[in-house]
C-alpha cells in the first residue's frame, strides 16, 4: 500500500539543507560584521608597522600590512626616553593594584554587612548609598583636589589610589546583590559551628563571591587604564605618568609621528583584550547572578 503524502510535504534532506544554508547564511553575516568592526584595527596595525616618512592616510585606505614591516617602531614606542611607554605602563599597573586592593577589601566588607547582617537603619543606610551615585564626579574634582593638595599628596599616587580604601557605591551595590544569593543556611551552619561574622565572611562568603569579585576587578582594571582626567589632575612627573597620558602626549599637533602613536594604541588594547578573554566565563556568569534576589 504506497502512503499518500500531503500537500506541502518536503523530504526530511530538504528541511537539512534549509537549516545548513540558514546557519551559512547567519555565519557569513557575523564574519562580515567582524570584519567591518576589525577594519579599524587592521589600518593601525598597518601604520604601526610603517616607517617614517611613509604616507599614512592613502587612497583607497590600506587595511592590512602588505609592503612594510617595521617593528621597531613598538620597540620604540615602549622605550623612547622622552615617552616611556613601558613606564608608563608599570605606574598605570601600580595604581591598579592599589585600587584592586583598596575596593575589594572596603566594598566586600560594606557589601556583607548589607547583605548579611541584621542592624538598625541599614535600609536607609543603603538607600543613601545608592544616592550617592546620582553625585557626579566632577562636583567632587575642586573640593577633593584642594583637600588632597593641603595633606601634601599633590604630585603623588596617593589621591588615585587611597579613595579606593574608602569603597565604591556601585561596587558594594553590586557585591551586595551577588551576596544575598547566597543561602543564609550557611551563615547558620558557620554560627553552630562557632564561627564570628568576620570569621564567615572570610571562609565563606567570600569565597563564593569569586565571579563578582572577577567584574569588580575587570571594571578596575578599564577604569584605571583609561583614565586621563584624574592622573592629569594630580601627576606632575613624566616619569610617573599613566598610559593615557602617554598615549595623549603622542597625540602632538606639530610633527606627529602616526607610525609610533598607532603602536602604542596597539599596545594599549591588548591588555584589556587579554583580560577579558581569559575572565570572560566569570564575568559573564558574575554579571548575570548580580539582581536575582532584590
Amino acid at each position: 500500500m504506497q502512503l499518500v503524502r500531503p500537500r506541502g510535504y518536503l523530504p526530511s534532506y530538504v528541511y537539512r539543507g534549509i537549516k545548513v544554508i540558514t546557519i551559512a547564511i547567519e555565519y557569513l553575516v557575523l564574519i562580515a560584521l567582524c570584519g567591518f568592526v576589525l577594519m579599524p584595527i587592521g589600518w593601525m596595525f598597518t601604520v604601526s608597522l610603517k616607517p617614517e616618512g611613509v604616507p599614512v592616510f592613502t587612497i583607497p585606505p590600506e587595511w592590512f600590512p602588505t609592503r612594510y614591516w617595521e617593528w621597531s617602531n613598538f620597540v620604540e614606542a615602549l622605550l623612547t626616553p622622552t615617552r616611556p611607554f613601558l613606564t608608563y605602563t608599570l605606574n598605570t599597573l601600580v595604581i591598579f593594584s592599589g585600587n584592586v586592593i583598596g575596593s575589594l577589601f572596603s566594598c566586600s566588607l560594606v557589601s556583607f554587612a548589607f547583605a548579611r547582617m541584621r542592624f538598625r537603619g541599614s535600609a536607609w543606610w543603603f538607600n543613601f548609598l545608592i544616592i550617592t551615585m546620582l553625585i557626579p564626579w566632577q562636583v567632587l574634582m575642586i573640593p577633593q583636589f584642594l583637600m588632597f593638595h593641603k595633606l601634601g599628596w599633590y604630585g603623588t599616587y596617593l589621591p588615585l589610589i587611597v579613595p579606593a580604601f574608602f569603597g565604591n557605591a556601585f561596587f558594594i551595590f553590586l557585591i551586595r546583590q551577588y551576596m544575598r544569593t547566597i543561602p543564609r543556611e550557611l551563615d547558620d551552619a558557620a554560627r553552630i559551628d562557632g564561627c564570628n561574622y568576620l570569621q564567615i565572611y572570610w571562609h565563606i562568603i567570600l569565597p563564593l563571591c569569586v565571579p563578582v569579585l572577577t567584574v569588580v576587578v575587570v571594571f578596575l582594571f578599564l577604569g584605571s587604564w583609561g583614565d586621563l582626567l584624574g592622573p592629569l589632575i594630580y601627576l606632575d612627573n613624566n616619569k610617573k605618568f599613566t598610559v593615557a597620558i602617554g598615549l595623549a602626549n603622542f597625540a602632538t599637533r606639530a610633527n606627529p609621528n602616526n607610525n609610533q602613536l598607532m603602536a602604542a594604541n596597539l599596545i594599549m588594547m591588548l591588555p584589556p583584550m587579554l583580560i577579558y578573554f581569559f575572565a570572560q566565563d566569570k564575568l559573564i556568569g558574575g554579571i548575570s547572578s548580580v539582581g536575582l534576589k532584590g
